[in-house]
């Protein structure tokens, strides 16, 4: 879930039968009466760390325009209007953002093809059945969309005809199309001129025009601001007899139209809705139980169809449009296509190539295939669309973009191979559209419904005796008499079933896709033309002398940590190396040290309605397989189109690679990567890329079909550094886009720039088919047969692995290190991750951007292609330098070290931190303050240690986002006396979800017993909680109590139960009587440090005391899967984001996690809380949530800045254990923390030298430091700066690495909420309505029985209602 799918309400109807229906009043609340005293009050929230998401910078008012919120699907702007002559333009991952959905679909067919207004009734109805699937505007009444596909109604159209003194309509050669005009009549007038002069130039007649009846009224406030005047054109076809041809000719009028009104002024304002002989579409920004009181035609009895598709939409991200309410012209889609970035370029780079003799030629006009502006549904229907009106069946267009997984099919290769030939022949055709789905469809001869290869939406089907075949994403949705069905049951993953409306049958799963395979030979094709690449044996020994490994290493960015924590780590154990505590160096941008190109890219998660996968439990759907070669003519089936090369991994050694140069389809060519600094550095980048695209140009053009882009030398050279293989690799794939010439050929790097799973993810996500790390290869082989080594195997103290098992394990590592990246953003198939760009880009300006990484988001700008030479330059001269020349640089960006990179979290931090808290002196808390802002300088400015002034709270060094901007205040300082009090500040404060077992018993009591004397809230983690500790101390004397023996500094009245308590799907310590004592229920969406994993917890902490907790066995790892299968769906989100949004950033800390998770996924909380907070406020929903942040917190400045930025509370993680006696060892997934605060071995939680007072105080000193700059500022209460940031400016200061960053994304403000941030948080708990529960418990039939021995027990029937 993006954070923007806050933007509007789910659940406009209450809902009985869920305990999380959502009141018509409030959505979003919190909690009341919290503090010291107890409540047993139950509320939701969800912690969802920030990972992509954007806010626009035109950022859409729901009053806005009708122009600008009909930004249809199938318009595009004059600039990507294409013809012939001009160049594709990559898909841009700011409007992709904009447009995802979860939904309720279903349809309704009649097998004898007999229409009636019963169809029509009963969709009607089972679309009202799905309101909670659907989302709604801020006045509770403006829906995000819903519709319903039927077939042409001539009955109905005829007599309003004869009315009219219309001739009747001839069905066969006339269609109808259901068009959304502007409002402005002139303007209207001045489109339906461009619509017929299309229709006359195509030889169509225009029979008539009809103004579509609809009772306005009924429709909620903003979606009638945004209404489109609605219109029906009828039009007559005499060339063509053949329906397909004369539906072709429909398409290719509506292109035509679209192309032609894309360069007028109201262009944007004009959508077709559906333009067919078959079907028509009526939908609009609608809820589900006003859409057939809004369209007057679906309430005639004369309105009949033999069928019927209906859809609830949900969107997630941004305010809903008219035209994106669905169905579409062919689709109704429930999900999300999570790599549409990737498919939409591919759709745009195969245009040249596809062509098929049913367009008579003219395929340019039909051009572009996608837009990026519209929604992923809309995109997936016009590539559908595509597909069928070029001669495919709806079925076949289904298996081609959303294949199933067949690979590890258990019956499909033995009973079915021909199905397997199918799927093997189009994997390396199309790209899947990968991503959770239940896709319904129809051209008006078929009807059908297909999943998704994972299954993650549900899809139930009934067939009654009546002949009428049902189809929905739940049941109850219409009252079915049992007895009269004949066939029930549900879809599968990946499984499909259609309705034969012509011949009148229904086929499933395993009958459709044989009828389809069976279509071609291509089983015959695979075994004549595709080639597999057969694993070739890694090398014996090095191809290198120690000194050249070394050079080559400095030369290209490597660290004595990456070698040793990384590369050697892969090389012994097979798997990626785990660490903790987070990510607490700067960003690369603003570091000091110099960074590789990787640094400055952050991983995009799944989040709710796009969830994470498992890849461990869900690895039958998951592959790393890859084709390599041309991709021809998609619309056109045939041999030629097979001859590729399979690869089962991405990974290649240099032996597999000298295979591929052998092939002789392939025709391989090398481009070597280095830049030439003989002439100057400036203008030396760009120029090499220049040289470099071209040559990939020229290459392709002359026939080959691998490009291998390459920084291997025999020797280097000084004055030739390589390029960074991540920027040549992204300009050579942009560039054969923008050409056209991207399907003629695939990328491989090889490269010695590429150690990291990480690494791999950015080159295949930006391009690459594969990767040969040669570097990290020669890294293994050197690892394994140094002395070092090999005598810790001798010794046995390490287990015992060859040469070419060391470099297996590093490949085996690298890929589960990628199922684990796909799995994070819910996506299967590397061939569909290929090109995606599911990644977000902190540092870089636009040029790069454009050049390279086009369509990313990059909201902050950054380093220019010279400055980005510069930083490559910097690890290039190590190479040639006396200085380094015996041992690699230790960076310091894993672990903290002299001389090494900065680290928030730091020995001489928590020294001070742990003074200042134990001697409660306000001078030992301002040298905390003071070693905080006086970070290593690296940049130009000023600093004064003066307290009162502002500048004080100034960083010497930034270290994150909000270190660039300081306060302003045009107010006078005020008296501290008129400042709120501390004691009301620390209630807004909060420590991070860190589990017991993560943390020791000692740690996590004394945690929550300090926030529950403040007033504050605590977070238990995913572990699960000692029942001893839920009930209030009583037996205190002299600090200590025989209840929690092993804690001291308690006192009578003390409860060490966390006020939050932690849930999510499969995780461990969850118990009914936990939730029960919890004032806040969390439910763990992601988390900053390993957003979209489970949590992870090595077995050696797992003590018996942790095992009985968490209902587990001592000793055993606990991974906990990623919320997915139960937490998927809309009703799920109005579950999860019931009273609260947590956004966590990147930057926090974890107790056991993947380094590659620490370092590389998430962003900033500072985009993340800016985003949400600005998109609650423009849809009008801010006062129905509480904003809470956390992510690196250590002072009042850090709370500050993010009041000023919008949020109500603050989350405090790492620092809050440092607090209580942390000293940053940075070994808790060791079990070996030797001061008892992360481990779980007795003797050491002994050492444990914490009490609750020591965090009362920390958090009452930032209190106070928040006070005193109140007072600075003027302001009397920190309500008064929440979201204000006009506050804010930035620094006047000069950064080492680039001086053009660009911060207004931060600092834009679209208002502030009409209540007090207090008045927000202290609102009344609303009500969920009536709800089943409350029904059941005062019924008197259970009332006596409850509470005695035996059950209650009561039937009642189950429906869905609205």
């Amino acid at each position: 879930m993006s954070l923007q799918s806050v933007a509007h309400v789910n659940g406009c109807c209450l809902k009985p039968t869920s305990v999380f229906a959502s009141s018509p009043h409030i959505l979003f609340t919190d909690f009341v009466n919290l503090g010291s005293k107890r409540t047993n009050k139950r509320l939701f929230g969800a912690t969802v760390s920030k990972g992509l998401g954007r806010f626009q910078k035109d950022r859409l008012f729901w009053s806005s325009s009708i122009k600008s919120v009909l930004d249809f699907d199938h318009v595009v702007s004059k600039q990507s209007t294409l013809d012939h002559h001009s160049k594709p333009k990559v898909a841009n991952l700011e409007d992709i953002l904009a447009e995802r959905g979860a939904c309720g679909v279903g349809f309704i067919a009649n097998l004898d093809n007999k229409g009636s207004h019963q169809i029509v009734q009963d969709a009607l109805t089972a679309l009202g059945c799905m309101e909670h699937r659907g989302g709604c505007g801020a006045d509770n009444d403006s829906g995000d969309g819903s519709g319903v596909m039927t077939s042409i109604p001539w009955e109905f159209f005829n007599k309003w005809a004869a009315k009219e003194g219309i001739a009747p309509f001839d069905q066969l050669h006339t269609g109808v199309g259901m068009v959304f005009f502007p409002q402005d009549e002139k303007l209207m007038e001045q489109a339906k001129s461009v619509i017929e002069s299309i229709f006359k130039q195509e030889g169509l007649e225009v029979l008539a025009w009809r103004s579509v009846p609809v009772n306005t009224p009924i429709v909620g406030f903003y979606a009638r601001e945004t209404m489109p005047n609605i219109q029906q054109v009828f039009v007559k076809i005499n060339k063509e007899d053949d329906i397909d041809d004369i539906e072709r000719e429909f398409y290719i009028c509506r292109k035509l139209i679209e192309k032609k009104a894309s360069s007028e002024t109201w262009g944007s304002e004009l959508y077709f809705c559906s333009l067919s002989n078959r079907t028509i579409v009526y939908k609009g920004m609608l809820r589900s139980e006003v859409l057939g009181k809004f369209y007057f035609d679906l309430q005639s009895e004369d309105y009949k169809s033999s069928f019927a598709i209906y859809h609830r939409r949900y969107s997630t991200n941004t305010s809903p449009r008219w035209p994106l309410a669905q169905p579409m012209r062919l689709l109704g889609h429930n999900g999300e296509i999570n790599t549409i970035q990737g498919n939409l370029n591919w759709m745009q780079s195969r245009e040249n190539s596809m062509k098929s003799p049913v367009w008579r030629g003219r395929e340019n006009e039909i051009r572009p295939f996608g837009n990026p502006k519209a929604s992923d549904s809309a995109n997936l229907d016009s590539a559908a669309e595509l597909f069928i009106r070029s001669g495919r069946t709806p079925e076949e267009s289904m298996m081609i973009l959303v294949p199933e997984a067949y690979k590890n099919h258990p019956t499909l290769s033995i009973k079915y191979p021909e199905v397997v030939d199918f799927y093997n022949y189009y994997k390396g055709q199309m790209e899947a559209w990968d991503g959770p789905a239940l896709l319904l469809f129809s051209d008006g001869k078929t009807v059908g419904a297909c999943l998704d290869r994972n299954g993650l939406r549900p899809a139930r089907y009934w067939r009654t005796d009546d002949n009428v075949v049902y189809v929905a994403s739940e049941v109850g949705v219409l009252p079915i008499d049992d007895s009269k069905v004949t066939m029930k049951g549900r879809l599968g993953p990946g499984m499909m079933i259609t309705v034969d409306l012509i011949n009148g049958q229904v086929y499933e799963n395993t009958e459709v896709k044989k009828r389809v395979a069976l279509s071609s030979p291509y089983g015959k094709w695979i075994a004549e033309n595709m080639r597999t690449l057969e694993p070739a044996n890694f090398l014996s020994s090095p191809t290198m002398e120690n000194e050249t490994i070394l050079r080559h290493q400095q030369a290209f960015g490597y660290s004595s940590e990456d070698v040793q924590m990384v590369i050697e780590s892969m090389a012994s154990e097979g798997k990626e190396p785990t660490f903790c505590m987070g990510d607490d160096i700067p960003l690369a941008v603003l570091s000091q040290k110099s960074h590789i190109l990787y640094d400055y890219f952050k991983q995009r998660f799944a989040q709710v309605t796009n969830p994470a996968i498992d890849p461990l439990r869900e690895g039958l759907v998951m592959s790393l397989e890859v084709n390599l070669g041309k991709r021809g003519n998609i619309l056109e089936a045939g041999p030629e189109n097979a001859s590729q090369v399979t690869l089962s991994s991405p990974v290649l050694n240099e032996s597999e690679l000298e295979s591929l140069y052998k092939d002789p389809v392939l025709k391989a060519q090398t481009i070597p990567t280095f830049f030439d600094i003989r002439k100057g550095l400036d203008g030396s980048l760009e120029k090499t890329l220049n040289k470099i695209c071209e040559a990939a140009d020229d290459a392709v053009r002359n026939g080959c079909q691998l490009l291998v882009l390459s920084d291997r030398a025999d020797e280097l050279e000084a004055t030739r550094p390589a390029v960074p293989i991540l920027l040549a690799v992204g300009a050579v794939h942009q560039h054969l886009i923008q050409n056209g010439l991207r399907m003629s050929a695939s990328i491989v790097a090889d490269t010695a720039q590429c150690f990291s799973t990480h690494h791999f993810a950015c080159l295949i996500g930006y391009g690459a088919s594969a990767v040969c790390p040669y570097l990290a290869f020669e890294t293994c082989r050197q690892w394994r047969l140094s002395k070092k080594t090999v005598n810790l195997m001798r010794n046995g103290k390490m287990q015992m692995v060859t040469i070419e098992k060391a470099q297996n394990n590093f490949k085996k590592a690298v890929n589960a290190g990628l199922m684990k990246i796909l799995s994070k953003m819910g996506i299967s198939l590397l061939s569909s991750y290929c090109g995606a760009q599911i990644f977000e880009i902190y540092g870089l300006g636009k040029e790069i951007v454009n050049v390279a990484f086009t369509g990313s988001v990059s909201n902050i700008g950054g380093l220019t292609l010279d400055e980005l030479a510069r930083e490559t330059l910097s690890f290039w001269v190590k190479a040639f330098s006396e200085e380094t020349a015996k041992r690699l640089e230790n960076f310091g960006f894993i672990q903290m070290r002299p001389g090494g990179e900065y680290h928030g979290n730091n020995p001489e931090m928590s020294k001070l931190l742990h003074k200042a808290v134990r001697e409660k002196r306000e001078s030992a808390y301002s040298i905390y303050q003071q070693h905080l802002a006086n970070r290593p300088i690296n940049v130009i400015s000023q600093f004064t240690l003066n307290p009162t002034d502002l500048r004080y709270y100034v960083h010497s060094s930034p270290q994150v986002i909000r270190d660039l901007f300081e306060f302003k205040s045009d107010r006078a300082p005020i008296p501290l006396g008129k400042v709120e009090s501390a004691a009301s500040i620390v209630e807004r404060f909060c420590t991070g979800g860190m589990s017991l077992g993560a943390i020791s018993r000692e740690t996590h009591e004394a945690i929550a017993i300090a926030m529950n004397r403040i007033g504050g809230k605590s977070n238990s983690g995913e572990g699960g909680e000692d029942p001893i500790r839920w009930t209030p101390l009583s037996d205190v004397v002299d600090g200590y109590s025989p209840t929690l023996p092993h804690l001291k500094g308690l006192q009578n009245g003390d409860t060490a139960t966390s006020a939050i308590k932690q849930v999510a799907s499969g995780r461990f310590g969850v118990t009914p009587t936990f939730l029960v004592n919890a004032d806040q229920i969390e439910i763990k969406i992601a988390q900053g440090a390993k957003p979209g994993e489970g949590g992870q917890l090595p077995g050696k902490k797992v003590s018996a005391y942790i095992a009985r907790l968490r209902n587990s066995k001592p000793g055993v790892p606990l991974i906990s899967p990623p919320p997915h299968h139960d937490i998927y769906s809309i009703e799920d989100l109005a579950q999860l984001i019931f009273d609260l949004h947590q956004i966590s950033g990147h930057d926090g800390g974890t107790g056991a996690s993947p380094i590659s998770s620490i370092k590389h996924a998430g962003g900033p909380w500072e985009m993340g809380l800016t985003e949400t907070h600005q998109t609650l406020i423009t849809n009008g929903l801010r006062e129905r949530v509480i904003l809470r942040v956390d992510g690196g917190f250590k002072s009042g400045f850090d709370v500050l800045m993010a009041a000023a930025m919008g949020a109500d509370e603050y989350g405090f993680g790492s620092i809050a254990m440092i607090a209580t006696g942390c000293v940053m060892a940075r070994i808790c997934h060791t079990n070996n923390c030797p001061v008892g605060v992360a481990s779980q071995r007795e003797e050491l939680r002994a050492r444990f030298p914490g009490v609750p007072g020591d965090l009362v105080n920390y958090f009452l000193y930032v209190a106070e430091e928040v006070r005193s700059t109140l007072a600075q500022l003027g302001y009397e209460k920190l309500d008064d700066i929440i979201g204000h940031t006009e506050l804010l400016r930035p620094r006047d200061i000069s950064l080492v690495k680039t001086q053009h960053l660009d911060l207004s994304y931060i600092l834009s403000n679209v208002g502030i909420p009409k209540w007090s941030s207090t008045t927000i948080r202290k609102q009344d708990v609303h009500s969920n309505g009536p709800v089943l529960d409350d029904i059941l418990l005062s019924d008197v039939e259970v009332i006596p029985k409850s509470g005695k021995m035996g059950r209650p027990g009561k039937r009642l029937p189950i429906f869905n209602i609205c």
